[in-house]
């Protein structure tokens, strides 16, 4: 064989290598993933410094939507105050690590909270009815293996009181 044919060969062969691993690639993730069973409200946190902490949490759920299998996600709930830029906390979990989420699966719950909420010496239900309470919402993120953050949805957090 000549020099010349051995390349061509090579280059065929590694198209055809690339074509295989193509085809079995994983579905883009944001695409694929549906968020479902989603409640949202304040978590009980307990008395934290001589006085009672709320933060806000999500319990949900995530669907395969999509004809293949997924591995390696990665979900981020980021909380902030409605209208406000700065975040109040975010949580980071691995919905799968190297198992494989089949077509159609359904994965959770998973229940992501803040680190930080309010806190005050009133009682728990009058904190979430009083004037200076403020609302929150969460945005909930994927990522699939090293790729990068992708926007799942927004959800504002309910008035609503759970205990731990």
């Amino acid at each position: 064989m000549t020099g010349m044919r051995r390349a061509w060969l090579l280059v065929l062969l590694l198209a055809g290598l690339a074509g295989s691993i193509s085809c079995r690639s994983e579905p883009d993730a944001k695409e694929a993933l549906k968020v479902t069973d989603v409640v949202t409200g304040w978590l009980d946190k307990g008395i934290v410094d001589g006085q009672n902490k709320l933060v806000p949490t999500i319990s949900l759920k995530i669907r395969n939507g999509a004809d293949r299998s997924l591995s390696y996600l990665q979900i981020n709930a980021v909380f902030r105050i409605v209208g406000d830029t700065e975040e109040l906390g975010s949580k980071v979990i691995w919905a799968t690590h190297g198992e494989a989420m089949d077509p159609g699966a359904s994965l959770g719950p998973f229940n992501l909270s803040s680190d930080l909420g309010y806190s005050s010496p009133a009682a728990r239900t009058q904190m979430l009815q009083h004037s200076m309470f403020k609302d929150a919402q969460v945005e909930l993120f994927v990522k699939q293996g090293s790729g990068q953050w992708a926007r799942l949805g927004a959800y504002r957090i309910d008035r609503q009181l759970f205990a731990k």
